[in-house]
């Protein structure tokens, strides 16, 4: 890795929590500045801009989550097993390292549906990646016998996930978690309702 993208990376690893628990409005020059302990001019020397550096932290932090989760469901071995990952990740999201500041696709929909294309559109990409995964287990979990094959895969997704996104913003906004429990109680059973 040469010297540039060493710094591009720093860059990119030191402003990520930044942009996840501020927002890309929330979250300024002298914000990036202060995290990398770098100049402006160094900043946009390996960045256009802001808006540059925001993408490639939102990648940053969604696939460091993504690693997180795989490396938990790499251990497990029934497809039931390996869905309840999220719920017990996301139970502790507050004391999680990856996810203290929430999660980063939950943190960027909500500001950048409206106020940021290229944020939007990669954010649908995360989206589009996750309903993937999980389609995909519950594809498995049919074909091994360990899901009900009965099941709207569809519809199933779309209520797992809105569970996991509205348990998180209650959470955020409450500052408690009380409502986050609940919400993964619920996960739990809704996931060991499909078991076969």
């Amino acid at each position: 890795m040469s010297k540039a993208d060493r710094t591009k990376q720093y860059i990119i690893e030191k402003t990520a929590p930044l942009f996840n628990a501020k927002g890309y409005a929330g979250t300024s020059i002298n914000d990036l500045i202060v995290a990398t302990g770098l100049t402006k001019g160094s900043i946009y020397g390996n960045f256009e801009n802001k808006d540059e550096v925001a993408l490639a932290a939102f990648d940053y932090n969604f696939e460091r989550l993504v690693s997180y989760i795989r490396g938990k469901m790499e251990v497990r071995e029934s497809v039931i097993e390996k869905l309840l990952v999220y719920p017990e990740t996301y139970r502790n999201f507050l004391t999680n390292p990856i996810l203290i500041s929430g999660c980063p696709v939950t943190n960027t929909s909500t500001e950048a549906d409206d106020t940021h294309p290229e944020l939007r559109a990669r954010v649908e990409e995360a989206y589009n990646f996750w309903r993937g995964t999980l389609e995909n287990h519950l594809y498995n979990g049919i074909q091994k016998g360990e899901v009900k094959s009965d099941i709207n895969i569809n519809e199933f997704v779309s209520v797992f996930i809105s569970i996991m996104q509205g348990g998180i913003i209650q959470a955020k906004v409450t500052r408690k978690m009380a409502s986050m429990n609940l919400s993964m109680d619920y996960l739990e059973r809704f996931i060991l309702s499909v078991k076969n």
